[in-house]
């Protein structure tokens, strides 16, 4: 089982609370959705230097890390500071009514750790939780079931702050937290992705009362060009800056969490049922995040690190990498069945991952199985080289030998395409990867009154109708299983690659691709992250985004596989994740890469701009 960190509750103030935001950067960031500013050979998503780098989907997050490099702190403490930052600047996708996953590189042991700040289940919620009493039958995913208090889990983010700079930092949470504090005071500037994502959610934002105060002012999303604030927000992590996280899991705020998720405060107009959830405040004083350690496996000569179940994304790309390792996979004549191979191997870790993965902690988790060669190869043995499976395809035996499979039913998919990513790699060489998340673009829909945040909606991760043989079914404190994959891939012990993404289950297949594109077909990071991707989770057909369709579709049509559109081509929703991606490149130059297109593109970021 792995070991249970306490919540440290000696952190308090430290000098200098209104640490003001950077006045800029040595790059130019354009307000474009694909800007191409350049700077020598910089780009807003791609950037060459030393000294330290910093990656994420927003441009302000990425500032406030960097700044934290330039003036000495070290990964861990920038990785903090963005993540607080992304709290504030993309709220539907992160904060601290959410939870996430950490995994650090420290570069004097040469030692990768991670960090379980995964929400949990209440003490008291039952297994039929999700089923409706009116019908006898499950909720309906959206909006009913996420827009309630029944998937609200107690949040693990102000808990993984507090373990990752304890452990792994130099700077204290008061001085970590106040350029975030202060960008919530000054406000940013909304965005056409802001206010995308603010109308897409208009009429959950409208059923409950607090929340459209704060993200619908006059009744409307708010206009692209204007200053969004959140002073509320600045007094919360100004209270948890003074008095640690004590000040979010214990006393008036962890009571007037309980007390959203308990009843709802609900517009009498709206039809949402809003099911009242049973989260309590000693839930949240009894939280606790874990440290345990990272998966690993070995792949063309590199290690593979990632974070272990209750996340299904170390165990899922490390047996996919596994078994695309006995392959010659290439470009050129290689291509069409090095992505035939890449959507088989996908296809089989996610039969797997359905099969075996849930929260150790109430689940025997085969992880050493699922990583090993021995057990990719019994996959690799059920794969046809030249012709796509009838899928869904069964789960591998865990004892059994040559191509042995078993039946296992394939449950529905209902992680969401939101959450954010960060990777950080400073001066000294230590890297952090943290994907962090609230699930549902807007989480819950509801807001903590007067406070300024968000509430998740994770427990929507369980699988819905109660199974006592599903790896992922409700249980009282589990944690749900997740895709987050925050990756850190060293050579010879030192980092190479550190990557990471949103998307739901598609970040299982878009960090996979990445590492794919760079480390077998050719590409350099920066293609590795725009191309177009495809994204294969044991289904009949692959949804893959339009211009993958485009690319590849005659390619991979002689293999038999069917390529779906992921989703409507004019709107975001055919995007698949938004990578955030670090190289450490030859003589120690970074290489940091963000989305230059997808979630309106993201912002990379070094200390020390070079020429490529």
């Amino acid at each position: 089982m792995p070991e249970v960190a306490t919540v440290h509750p000696h952190r308090r103030v430290a000098a200098g609370l209104a640490v003001a935001l950077t006045a800029g950067t040595l790059l130019a960031v354009s307000a474009g959705p694909a800007s191409t500013a350049k700077s020598g050979s910089q780009t807003r998503s791609t950037s060459y230097g030393y000294g330290g780098a910093v990656s994420s989907v927003d441009a302000s997050a990425s500032k406030i890390g960097l700044e934290v490099l330039r003036k000495g702190g070290n990964a861990a403490d920038a990785a903090v500071a963005t993540a607080s930052a992304l709290g504030v600047s993309e709220p539907y996708s992160a904060g601290i009514g959410g939870g996430g996953y950490f995994v650090y590189y420290d570069a004097r042991s040469r030692k990768v750790s991670t960090i379980d700040g995964r929400e949990t289940a209440p003490r008291r919620i039952t297994h039929d939780a999700f089923i409706d009493p009116a019908t006898g039958k499950p909720y309906r995913f959206t909006p009913e079931l996420v827009s309630s208090g029944v998937a609200v889990g107690v949040p693990g983010t102000v808990a993984t702050w507090d373990e990752a700079l304890d452990r792994f930092g130099t700077r204290s949470l008061a001085r970590t937290l106040a350029p975030s504090i202060e960008l919530a005071r000054k406000g940013f500037v909304v965005d056409a992705t802001f206010r995308s994502q603010t109308l897409d959610n208009k009429a959950r934002f409208a059923a409950f009362p607090d929340t459209a105060e704060l993200f619908l002012p006059g009744g409307d999303a708010p206009q692209i060009g204007s200053r969004f604030r959140n002073p509320d927000l600045a007094d919360t992590l100004s209270r948890i800056a003074r008095s640690g996280p004590s000040a979010f899991y214990r006393g008036p705020l962890a009571r007037e969490i309980a007390d959203v998720v308990q009843d709802p405060v609900k517009d009498p107009a709206s039809s949402l049922p809003a099911p009242a959830g049973s989260m309590t405040a000693e839930d949240l004083a009894a939280y606790r995040v874990r440290k345990q350690a990272p998966t690993k496996v070995s792949y063309r000569g590199l290690d593979v690190y990632g974070m272990a179940p209750s996340s299904s994304g170390g165990t899922s790309v490390g047996e996919a990498l596994n078994i695309l390792e006995n392959y010659d996979l290439g470009d050129g004549s290689k291509l069409g069945q090095s992505l035939h191979l890449y959507l088989e191997a996908s296809a089989r870790a996610f039969a797997d991952r359905g099969a075996y993965v849930g929260d150790p902690a109430y689940v025997d988790v085969p992880t050493k199985t699922l990583l090993s060669q021995e057990f990719a190869d019994s996959r690799a043995c059920t794969i046809d080289p030249a012709k796509a499976s009838t899928r869904p395809v069964a789960a591998g035996a865990l004892g059994g030998s040559g191509c042995t499979t078993v039946q296992h039913e394939e449950k529905a998919d209902t992680e969401n395409v939101s959450t954010t990513h960060l990777s950080v790699v400073d001066k000294w060489g230590n890297a952090a990867a943290y994907t962090l998340t609230i699930e549902q673009t807007g989480g819950s829909g509801m807001t903590v009154p007067d406070r300024g945040f968000l509430l998740n909606n994770e427990l929507t991760d369980f699988t819905a109708v109660y199974d006592p043989k599903d790896p992922n079914r409700i249980e009282p404190g589990k944690r749900p299983r997740s895709s987050m994959s925050p990756t850190i891939v060293l050579r010879d012990g030192t980092v190479k690659y550190v990557l990471g993404s949103p998307g739901g289950a598609t970040i299982i297949t878009t960090v996979l691709q990445i590492l794919l594109n760079r480390i077998d077909l050719g590409m350099t990071l920066p293609e590795a992250v725009a191309a177009p991707r495809a994204s294969q989770r044991n289904a009949a057909a692959t949804p893959a985004e339009p211009e993958f369709i485009a690319a590849y579709k005659e390619l991979l049509a002689p293999y038999g596989q069917v390529l779906t559109p992921s989703g409507d081509q004019l709107t975001s929703a055919a995007e698949i994740g938004a990578a955030a991606t670090i190289e450490v490149g030859p003589r120690g130059q970074l290489i940091a890469v963000s989305e230059p297109k997808r979630r309106g593109g993201g912002t990379a970021l070094v200390v020390r701009p070079s020429r490529h």
